[in-house]
């Protein structure tokens, strides 16, 4: 017997619900998920982008190590002492949380007012002032940022944050039993170094797991315009040194012991003889002299060809 019509949709969402409390039952394998890597990579990236240019020392984020877990367990660790910010992720519609510790946001209010480091780290409990709230949620904007360009790889959803905690008890975006995944980010500045924390509900991530499970290889791996240009600045203001070799004389070792002050070696160079540019001990051009404005010139007339031996010793 054929399901009627009206029958057909909910035995379709029945199905799903049941695949996805299956999904939810068994939890995340990370190793079967390799883009989570590459984007909380990009995503430790972009937070250090985002705040270079506000601050005036070296400041460093890294991601230190992602587990998957019980939500409630991850946050029972930061009670009294973490603020976190909740956000809402309209195309998964659902929430996510990033937190940052006692020791981020002390670090991070010295590195932006700043500090050079000769104070002695804040070490007390006390409830966060307003100025360090403030920063905190400087982040949490900088962050929503990042997590939009870095999740991009996969899907496309805004990071808009809500509100901010900081009691764990209200930071509340599932049952404390739910399955979710946590990845912490290492921030250092000033010699001192804090924590920033993100836990995602395993449920907003199980429609991804086709997209987190896609390994990049090759040309298909995602470029950085930012890092490309970069690199291209950096290489162009490398200082190389030429040397112009007009002629070169093969001697013996006694030739070149007999040699004495004031001796006159021959050259077979005339003024039209053409004269090699060198970077490296590699040649790279011919060119002739001449003179202007009272000084030596060369003027280059042809590129020597280069082989790939020759340009990896140039690079060398």
């Amino acid at each position: 017997m054929q399901p009627s019509p009206t029958e057909a949709p909910a035995i379709r969402r029945g199905a799903s619900e049941i695949r996805s409390r299956i999904q939810e039952a068994a939890g995340l394998s990370l190793d079967r998920l390799p883009m989570l890597q590459l984007i909380f990579d990009r995503l430790a990236t972009g937070c250090g982008d985002a705040l270079k240019h506000r601050v005036a020392s070296t400041i460093f984020y890294a991601l230190s190590g992602v587990t998957s877990g019980r939500f409630g367990d991850f946050l029972d660790g930061y009670d009294n002492n973490a603020v976190v910010g909740i956000f809402h992720a309209p195309g998964w519609d659902g929430h996510i949380l990033v937190g940052l510790d006692r020791d981020f946001i002390f670090t991070m209010v010295e590195v932006l007012f700043g500090s050079d480091g000769s104070e002695p780290p804040v070490d007390e409990e006390r409830a966060f002032s307003a100025i360090e709230l403030r920063v905190a949620q400087m982040v949490f904007e900088q962050v929503g940022k990042a997590l939009e360009t870095s999740f991009g790889l996969v899907s496309q959803t805004a990071f808009r944050l809500e509100r901010t905690e900081t009691r764990m008890e209200f930071a509340i975006i599932g049952r404390h039993s739910n399955n979710a995944l946590q990845a912490k980010f290492l921030f250092q500045g000033l010699s001192r170094s804090g924590e920033m924390f993100l836990v995602i509900p395993q449920a907003l991530l199980n429609p991804l797991r086709a997209s987190l499970a896609k390994v990049l290889t090759g040309e298909s791996t995602a470029r950085d315009p930012r890092w490309s240009q970069q690199i291209a600045e950096q290489v162009q203001k490398a200082e190389v040194t030429l040397r112009a070799v007009l002629e070169e004389r093969h001697l013996t070792l006694g030739e070149i012991a007999g040699l004495k002050v004031g001796q006159v070696i021959g050259l077979d160079a005339t003024p039209t003889t053409r004269i090699k540019l060198e970077g490296n001990d590699r040649p790279l051009f011919w060119a002739h002299a001449g003179q202007a404005q009272g000084a030596y010139v060369l003027r280059i007339d042809e590129v020597i060809a280069q082989d790939k031996d020759n340009l990896h010793g140039l690079a060398g």
